[in-house]
């Protein structure tokens, strides 16, 4: 049996047309804070609690984190199209300018964020050029009411990617 060989360019295209929601993955080296922006995220189970997200192995925040063995999660707003740049930026400078606090159990919580949920590290395992995280969660709350931030055909307005293009 051959394997069908697929094209990176089309991979991303065809699965550009999955709307995701966008996180901020964030923990802690020692006092310092690290984090990412993440459209790989998701629910796992329920009994017991376990999300995971998908980190890329390039990624020079995650190992920063997984040292911690906890991680949070923030669940951007649609207004918070800034907070993901700064994210998703490859600098060291990824709170510069961002609010931020720490939850009584230590979780990195962003400012305005729709939702939190902090996370113990259970399981990593390959994923190819990236890994999977799998996390118990240990607390979670809702801060506010709102849209949420999309990612859809390589771009955060979901208006503007749908037009004309039906």
């Amino acid at each position: 049996m051959t394997r069908a060989s697929v094209d990176q360019r089309t991979f991303r295209a065809v699965l550009g047309h999955f709307c995701t929601g966008v996180t901020v993955i964030a923990g802690r080296d020692g006092a310092e804070a690290a984090g990412l922006t993440c459209q790989s995220f998701s629910s796992l189970s329920l009994d017991p609690p376990l999300v995971l997200f998908c980190p890329s192995r390039t990624s020079r925040s995650w190992p920063r984190i997984r040292q911690g063995g906890r991680f949070s999660v923030n669940v951007l707003a649609e207004d918070q199209q800034d907070v993901c740049e700064a994210f998703g930026s490859p600098t060291g400078t990824k709170f510069d300018g961002i609010g931020w606090r720490l939850t009584p159990g230590g979780a990195v919580v962003i400012d305005g964020v729709l939702a939190w949920l902090d996370c113990s590290i259970e399981r990593v395992h390959d994923g190819g050029d990236h890994e999977i995280v799998i996390g118990r969660v240990r607390e979670l709350r809702v801060e506010r009411d709102h849209r949420p931030l999309l990612f859809y055909r390589g771009g955060h307005d979901l208006d503007t990617s749908l037009a004309g293009k039906r």
